[in-house]
């Protein structure tokens, strides 16, 4: 992937395609690392005698990382780079991953987690907007879909590897060593992307705003042929000429609006409730009557339901559109989780949850899940995206801090919560904001489908 080597006048899609897969492994690595938590914390409840607030704790560190990560990583991104930006990502996925592998105490994990969460923040932001950068319009929504496909794959490989580990030992050897094994695991995915990122391309759109136009063609060649090349060269240059360079342009009549919508959907992607079941749908299940080994493989099914419906949208983003996509995976995510809150409420076993779990990740798999990161990745001015784009993944990670958090304390055995309605009351909170996403889509986004990201954003100006 060289970009001094010569390039065809047609452009190769092999090319294109090998480039956004490795900066996809940061997605992976995304998936993988916020994921590993699924099959470890119970584990660690038990053997650092953690209460309701420290489970929450454990699990949600990583996440004020995430909400670290993203503070700097979009001024970092326009600063020094897309790619640079990747590789920063890269080390601190493989550090935290040896790091996490070794505590001797909550809070030593605690740091690690943190770091790591730190570049899950890096990547949740530089993965997407790399992507979506170097991708032609026509097919650009499919290929950062292939973004979100890569943070759902690395849950799937993660939960099979946490399901293997477990297997390794008896309940003892569960609880002092296998989470160690899950933790240590992301040591080889992590140097396999910095081994690949050597060999990727920086972002053309990024050369061109410092200057360097001749090596943008000539990586926008490789892309998409030499006439394509040209116009968006050019494309990329008008716009970068109507820009300023302050973040306060958001602010200015015509884009606030874009602000708005961007962090209403970065939010409410998080409220929904998506991560309580990737970060505790084996305790959920457990807490329903099943055993260890049957709830990790439980959350395998649930991990690749969550797969098999990512592969649809990436096939569906650029025809259908994004529009209708968000509001029937909204709807349908409302529907699975007030049935949900039927079952905890009316105290139904493990058998009866699986089928509306499923339900409600498919929703989210189909269309809030990838089509959320698409919308985001395009909707912001060229010259401020990245730190735009790190606004609202700033406020997507502290939402779903706050889901993180509360939810163990929502969900202990002897809160009032659980007294009053038996596991049901998070399920209806979540259901709630599906709604709420449902009437912001309907109402205040536009569809961005077949669009340049340069037409894009003249629409927001336009009366």
């Amino acid at each position: 992937m060289n970009t001094r080597t010569a390039s065809s006048p047609q452009g190769s899609p092999l090319y294109i395609t090998a480039v956004c897969l490795v900066a996809a492994l940061g997605g992976l690595l995304f998936g993988y690392d916020t994921a590993v938590i699924n099959g470890a914390i119970g584990f660690l409840e038990e053997h650092f005698a953690l209460n309701a607030v420290l489970k929450g704790w454990a699990t949600s560190s990583a996440l004020l990382g995430c909400v670290i990560g993203v503070s700097f990583a979009g001024a970092f991104s326009d600063w020094l780079g897309r790619k640079k930006t990747l590789v920063l990502a890269g080390v601190l996925f493989l550090v935290s991953s040896l790091g996490t592998a070794v505590p001797q105490t909550l809070w030593q994990l605690v740091v690690f987690r943190i770091l790591a969460g730190v570049g899950v923040g890096v990547a949740s932001l530089a993965s997407p907007m790399y992507i979506a950068e170097v991708s032609p319009a026509r097919f650009r929504g499919r290929l950062v879909s292939v973004n979100q496909f890569a943070i759902v794959s690395g849950m799937l490989l993660i939960y099979f590897v946490n399901y293997a580990i477990a297997l390794q030992g008896g309940p003892e050897w569960k609880v002092t060593t296998s989470w160690r094994w899950m933790f240590a695991s992301g040591i080889l995915p992590s140097a396999l992307f910095l081994g690949l990122l050597a060999f990727t391309p920086e972002s053309p759109r990024w050369l061109i705003k410092q200057g360097r136009t001749e090596h943008a063609l000539d990586i926008l060649r490789r892309v998409d042929g030499a006439t394509y090349a040209a116009a968006e060269a050019r494309r990329i240059q008008e716009a970068i000429a109507r820009e300023s360079e302050s973040l306060a342009q958001l602010f200015q009549p015509g884009l606030r609006r874009v602000l708005g919508i961007g962090v209403a959907l970065a939010v409410l992607q998080q409220v929904t409730g998506i991560n309580v079941f990737l970060y505790f749908g084996t305790e959920i299940f457990k807490g329903l009557g099943a055993g260890v080994d049957a709830a990790l493989w439980q959350t395998v099914v649930v991990g690749a339901v969550n797969l098999l419906f990512t592969i649809v949208a990436i096939w569906t983003v650029d025809h259908l559109g994004r529009k209708p996509l968000m509001v029937i995976g909204a709807a349908g995510m409302g529907t699975s989780l007030l049935a949900m809150g039927l079952v905890a409420q009316w105290q139904m076993t493990a058998t009866w949850m699986l089928p509306f779990v499923l339900g409600y990740i498919a929703c989210f798999a189909l269309s809030v899940g990838p089509v959320t990161w698409v919308i985001l990745s395009e909707i912001f001015p060229t010259a401020v995206r990245g730190r735009a784009l790190g606004l609202a993944t700033f406020f997507l990670w502290m939402a779903d801090y706050v889901v993180t958090q509360t939810f163990p304390m929502l969900d202990a055995k002897d809160s009032w919560f659980v007294r009053q309605f038996h596991h049901a009351l998070p399920f209806y909170i979540y259901a709630a904001f599906c709604g709420v996403l449902v009437l912001v889509v309907t109402l205040g986004v536009p569809e961005t489908k077949g669009k340049s990201l340069e037409e894009i954003e003249r629409s927001w100006k336009e009366p």
